[in-house]
């Protein structure tokens, strides 16, 4: 049977069914069922219908001619766009265009007519990439405008919904976005000029069309790894920034960022806008924002509420923003309510026509659209409509008709908000019905220990759950944090960041991204969709670099929090913390950066008091007084502050739990400290913030559970601590008062809780012998000093054992209980030679000449009776186990630097197993880790070696060891660890990926050389000498940080680094006196010229062969003078590029020619003299003050040195005006690596580099076996001037990599492992 008579069957047949139907006799139920049948019937037939009819194809004519120029001129008069638009809106609901791609399939284009003559013979199919008909059927595209203007649209958009190089890669059509853009402006633009030549009443705009990409900056496109993104921010608004460039290029009269499904995106998107604004200096055209909400939950596709999307953008100050596409106008009703209510701006909408049918079509007809939207304006919800998918001229035609006719009146603005609003997936406004603002610091790695050991140990997920148990416990900001110097800490937030976001439950809220290194803080805000916090910025760097980072975070929409820091230092008087916080207003609100006022936090710095020094004291009220100042001057700014610091040197509790951790065990003194220390820090906690928020504070850090309510707090303790926070009473003696009061109630305590009988002031004399000693050593008493030594003798093996456990830095100890504690130590000198702990013997391995870290474990030991060799630096392995011989040592500890190190412990632990020796092997070092002593050397020693953080840890190690009681469990609990550590590392090897080397070549930087580079010619080539240079002109250049980390002084959050480390409650005070100290011997060290600063720095031709870079001879003459060779990144990761330092040089077939630069410094001669003096004369502590200070300040000669090259030696960054802050920071161009450190790991390159420098005879700096350097304190590098150059870290390495790179270097496989070992990602041996 043919399809005639088949169908003539079936109509047949039908038409008998429903003959034999009595619709009359048919219940109720039974009529709904068969009409819904007929209608589903009907619906069927009319698509097959639609789709078989032979429409006729549309063919636009072509205009020949020109029209006269718009009203806002060209190149376009931005202000008068602005002038207009804002007059319209206010008067009349304006009208946008009608879908671009509904009406293009109305000329039913084939892919020839896509292809045009342009792209006839390209291997690719292009039918369905609409944007490119600007190129290929011009005509159409600008008829397609025509029409929307002759129905009544007051603008058109810009066919280039798809026009930027991340949609056009899918037609390898990323080379003519440029044009693209400009073409379709272009066409659009001739349009309205035609069209207002007709209607000059009614002038009609151009719309620039900026679609979401393909591409999602916030959600992963894998379901099995949520933190994956396959693009980046920075790729995503540079293909931003070449659209508008196009687009405005083209005459463009508004931008338009529509289809918004991602805020991210739409972030990027406005960040090229302005950034292009800025960068070009063109006029700042009005920008229209659109976003999309995807079905009835009122969500974005990335989970964002309406209200959430509007806070997210609104710090672009769109003209206008609204909604569009994925619902109908009966849909998007409740969702554009929700807008139109929380809008300061004008609002739009412009939906679909209804919903999609079940053939992906769109029903609604012109009329019935009209009618959709009409309720938008009757409620008053609206400044402009228009249409999305389905929609055509006609649609718009009788859209512009029904507002013409009706005369509906326009949306009506919002006031601007003056509060700070703030988002997640969902939005907050921080006001009185919001109330305190709790930040949560669980996920900052600086403030909970749990969460730096998951994120060390790449735990994200799990580290996701501590930031779900914030949301669930009440956290209004989840402050992220990064800030740990085992971490990439731009990679560490960017992952975190990424895993977080898709989770619901914690993305929710808005986040506080928290990095002391500006860099980091701005990477955190490139993966939030939100509007978050930035923490912090300060003008500690001057107002240029103040200015800069404020207007960075303005530009990404963030509030930012801003440090009470100036040039000077950090404000700690009311007059400091107002002077400077107006300063900062003022410079926030003013016209160079216009920051909102109410998107500003500022933290006038808590402080602590009661710690002895009187002038402190009033530091609460400062404090209380300036959040006061800041409320009634600086309209609109918050105040934020870490409560806890506030009693971090509280010293009447300090010295209870002094005295409690002498003559407790540890449960109870955790007792105590539950019962006396937290309790008063917790009342003065409470009454501090119950002043301050009563004062206007309104956000930090706090630990609100903990905390009691202000009235809850029972007298007289409220009293007392009121008045030591407010730093007033009648009779001015409310700290003794409070004092008084804790010892009272200490002793209430330690009589069951009954009342005190008030004692004599001596009565402490009749305590214990262990308690009398304490309380002289805390009070600094030394009258009853030898009696009380005296009887002391008779209870302890080793005298001075309760003496010398006070602090593993005894140099550090304040002066009063230094002379007690001398005193107390004069009469048993003879007995502790007789009756020391044990012999340690310590050694710098071969090679290696940094000890700072020996020398402080050697002076700690020493200090707790333990008898110290030590062997000095650059020990063989012999020399090393020979003094253990002959000292007949109990234990070895080995020390190391640099990377060969690690292989002479291992050397030496093998001998030590050959000659059968049994003493404890302890490791320690800035290069070792537990990991490598479990994997490499713990496996070579059948007696103990094990791993030691720092000097903090080596008493209670060594003591253990030497404990017969306390060593078999010890031993037995490292073993099982290291075991457990060699599986894990093991596994991990397994389970890591890596790149072929060829494939990770193929994915190198690849920057095309002449084109998209160009490097810099510098002004030296050749090399340079310094010789004596100005000690006194490095001193801007330090970095006090490292300083700190030798002496093993870590302050907590929110006080770690310099100089916030200085309010520390551990370890504050002792930093103060370390830094005085260190710049006391620095004058001295430049009065009396007692160091030396040398220098060598050279630049020469150079490009890059493969994976090595070529150095010719600075003549010009071409000659090769050798190779530096390169390592490749091959662990897989998330970045698109492999690095190795070879690209970021030009290559020599592009036949650019380049250079390359290096430098070795030194400040160490007259260093090793000045401390063998001192250690003979038994002054450990400025000995190891004077290495400190000297490796300070060679690495400030570097800094230094660096930035001489940049601006005048190369001269590649002339104008750079960073402050020294800035370039600890790393924001200059270019990178100056040192070999043998994470970006090239391999310490045998250092031999060219010597080479090229001549180095040992133009500074004297020599090197080792191992390649360190002599003085130590000393630094070298190779330098980098290309913009494209970067720090990374190459990491893991595999076999094919080690082969070539040995074959390239001349060096046999087993050498090229033995100094790559640490970085190898198997196992030589297996």
């Amino acid at each position: 049977m043919d399809s005639a008579s088949l169908s003539a069957a079936v109509t047949a047949e039908i038409e008998r069914q429903q003959a034999a139907i009595n619709y009359d006799e048919l219940s109720l139920d039974e009529l709904k069922v068969v009409v819904a049948s007929l209608v589903e019937r009907l619906e069927l037939a009319k698509a097959a219908l639609t789709s078989k009819m032979d429409t006729p194809k549309l063919v636009a004519a072509k205009v020949e001619g020109t029209f006269p120029d718009l009203p806002w001129g060209s190149p376009v008069d931005a202000e008068m766009v602005r002038s207009y638009l804002e007059k319209n809106m206010q008067e009349r609901i304006m009208v946008i265009d009608g879908a671009m791609g509904t009406t293009i399939q109305q000329y039913k284009f084939s892919e020839e007519d896509f292809r045009g003559e342009r792209w006839k013979d390209i291997d690719q199919e292009l039918k369905g990439n609409n944007d490119l008909l600007v190129f290929t059927q011009p005509d159409t595209i600008r008829d397609i405008h025509r029409r929307y203007f002759l129905a009544g649209a007051d603008m058109v958009e810009t066919n280039t919904f798809s026009g930027t190089t991340i949609a056009q890669a899918d037609y390898k059509m990323e080379h003519i976005v440029y044009e693209l853009n400009k073409v379709a402006a272009e066409l659009a633009v001739d349009a309205a000029k035609e069209v207002t030549q007709l209607e000059p009443h009614k002038p009609r705009m151009v719309c620039g069309a900026i679609g979401p990409t393909n591409r999602t900056l916030s959600i992963s496109p894998s379901v099995e790894d949520p933190g994956f993104r396959n693009c980046t921010w920075d790729e995503v608004v540079t293909a931003y920034k070449e659209q508008v460039a196009g687009l405005i290029d083209g005459g463009v009269h508004i931008i338009l960022v529509e289809t918004i499904f991602d805020t991210l995106n739409a972030k990027a998107a406005l960040f090229a806008i302005d950034e292009y604004y800025e960068e070009s200096g063109c006029p700042r055209l009005p920008v229209i924002i659109s976003g999309t909400i995807v079905d009835m939950s009122g969500r974005t596709l990335s989970g964002q509420t309406t209200e959430a999307f509007y806070v997210s953008v609104q710090h672009s100050k769109p003209l206008c923003i609204g909604l569009n596409c994925a619902l109908g106008a009966p849909q998007m009703l409740p969702f554009m309510q929700a807008l139109a209510g929380v809008a300061e701006c004008f609002v739009h909408s412009y939906p679909n026509a209804g919903l999609p049918n079940a053939m992906g079509g769109y029903d609604d007809t012109p009329q019935m659209f009209s009618d959709a939207v009409r309720q938008f304006a009757e409620l008053g919800l609206v400044n402009m409509l228009g249409g999305c998918c389905g929609t055509t001229p006609e649609h718009i035609a009788s859209l512009a008709q029904m507002l013409d006719r009706e005369k509906f009146k326009p949306h009506v603005r919002n006031p601007l908000c003056d509060k700070m609003r703030l988002s997640g997936l969902e939005a907050i406004t921080v006001d009185a019905n919001l109330g305190y603002v709790n930040i949560g610091e669980r996920c900052n790695i600086a403030g909970s220990a749990k969460f730096k050991k998951l994120i060390l140990d790449g735990k994200y997920d799990k580290g996701l759950e501590i930031a779900l148990a914030q949301a669930e416990s009440g956290a209004t900001v989840i402050d992220v944090n990064m800030d740990e110097g085992l971490l990439d800490g731009e990679y560490a937030m960017k992952k975190f960041l990424n895993m977080l976001i898709p989770e619901p439950d914690v993305s929710k809220l808005p986040i506080c991204v928290d990095s002391s290194k500006f860099h980091i803080g701005v990477a955190g805000l490139k993966c939030c969709q939100g509007k978050c916090i930035f923490n912090s910025i300060s003008l500690k760097e001057g107002e240029a670099a103040f200015i800069k980072n404020a207007k960075i975070v303005k530009r990404f929409g963030a509030a930012v929090v801003v440090m009470a820091f100036d040039e000077v230092g950090q404000a700690a008087t009311y007059e400091d913390k107002c002077r400077i916080c107006k300063r900062a207003y003022d410079i926030l609100v003013g016209p160079e950066v216009e920051f909102p006022p109410h998107d500003i936090i500022f933290d006038p710095n808590i402080l602590t008091i009661v710690a002895g020094v009187e002038e402190h004291n009033n530091y609460g009220k400062d404090f209380i007084l300036a959040t006061k100042y800041i409320k009634e001057n600086l309209p609109g700014a918050h105040i934020s502050g870490g409560v806890s610091n506030l009693s971090f040197g509280f010293r009447g509790l300090t010295a209870l739990e002094a005295e409690y951790g002498f003559i407790v065990s540890q449960p109870a003194l955790e007792r105590a400290r539950s019962q006396l220390l937290t309790a008063l820090r917790e009342a003065m906690h409470a009454i501090f913030l119950y002043h301050c928020i009563q004062n206007g504070m309104d956000f930090g850090i706090v630990n609100a559970g903990a905390m009691p309510i202000y009235e809850d707090i029972p007298q007289p303790m409220r009293q007392y601590c009121e008045e030591v926070v407010l730093n007033e009473s009648a009779d001015g003696g409310h700290v003794e008062r409070l004092l008084k009061f804790a010892e009272e109630e200490k002793e209430r305590k330690d009589a069951g809780g009954g009342k005190v009988v008030k004692k004599d002031a001596a009565e402490w004399r009749n305590k214990p012998i262990k308690e009398r000693l304490t309380y002289s050593l805390v009070k600094g008493l030394s009258e009853f000093t030898d009696e009380d030594v005296e009887e002391a003798r008779q209870l302890f093996a080793t005298p001075l054992e309760q003496l010398h456990a006070t602090s593993t830095l005894p140099f550090l100890e304040a002066e009063k209980t230094k002379r007690a504690a001398e005193r107390a130590a004069a009469g048993l000198a003879e007995e502790e030679e007789q009756c020391g702990k044990g012999t340690v013997v310590l050694a710098t391995v071969k090679g290696d000449v940094h000890d700072i870290g020996k020398n402080i474990v050697g002076v700690v030991l020493g200090c707790n009776n333990f008898k110290v060799i030590d062997c000095g630096v650059m020990q063989p392995c012999f020399n090393i186990l020979e003094a253990c011989r002959e000292n007949k040592a109990q234990i070895l500890g080995l020390s190391g630097l640099i990377t060969p190190s690690l292989d002479e412990m291992v050397a030496v632990a093998k001998e030590m197993e050959r000659l059968g020796m049994k003493i404890p092997l302890l490791i320690g070092g800035a290069t070792t880790s537990k990991m490598h002593t479990a994997v490499k050397v713990a496996p070579m020693y059948s007696g103990v070696a094990m791993h030691v953080l720092d000097a903090s840890r080596a008493v209670g190690v060594c003591s253990a060891l030497l404990n017969p009681d306390q060593r078999e469990e010890m031993v037995e609990d490292v073993n099982e660890q290291y075991e457990e550590l060699r599986e894990d590392h093991y596994a991990s090897l397994a389970s890591r990926k890596f790149k072929t080397l060829e494939e990770a070549r193929e994915l190198g930087l690849g920057v095309k050389w002449g084109k998209d580079a160009t490097p810099p010619t510098p002004q030296l080539v050749g090399t340079k000498v310094y010789e004596d240079y100005p000690l006194e002109e490095l001193l801007p250049y330090i970095d006090w940080n490292p300083f700190f980390q030798v002496w093993q002084l870590r302050g907590k959050y929110p006080n770690r680094g310099y100089p916030k480390i200085f309010n520390d409650e551990t370890v504050g005070e002792e930093a103060k006196k370390l830094h005085a100290d260190g710049e006391a011997l620095i004058a001295d060290i430049i009065k009396n010229k007692t160091l030396k600063a040398r220098a060598v720095v050279g630049i020469w031709p150079a490009n890059a062969v493969g994976d090595d870079i070529e150095v010719y001879a600075a003549d010009g003459s071409g000659a090769v003078r050798g190779v530096l060779h390169t390592l490749r990144q091959q662990e897989e990761r998330e970045d698109d590029h492999y690095l190795a330092l070879s690209d970021f040089v030009a290559t020599k077939e592009s036949g650019v020619k380049d250079y390359v630069g290096g430098f070795a410094v030194s400040c160490g001669f007259g260093c090793e003299e000045v401390c063998s003096k001192l250690r003979a004369e038994g002054d450990d502590y400025q000995g190891i003050m004077m290495e400190a200070v000297a490796d300070r300040l060679a690495e400030a000669f570097a800094e230094l040195l660096h930035h001489k090259m940049r601006k005048e030696l190369w001269g590649y960054a002339p104008d750079e005006a960073l402050s020294a802050d800035d370039m600890l920071k790393v924001k200059y161009q270019g990178i100056r690596p040192a070999p043998g450190y994470p970006t090239q790991p391999d310490h045998t390159e250092k031999a060219f580099l010597w080479e090229l420098l001549d180095a040992e005879k133009a500074t004297g700096i020599t090197m080792t076996d191992s390649f360190a350097m002599l003085p130590a304190a000393s630094v070298s590098a190779v330098i980098f001037a290309n913009p494209c150059s970067t720090y990374f870290q190459v990491g893991k390495v595999c076999k094919d990599q080690i082969t070539d790179y040995a074959s390239r270097k001349g060096m046999s496989m087993e050498e090229a492992e033995r100094w790559m070992g640490p970085y190898l990602a198997y196992d030589p041996a297996a």
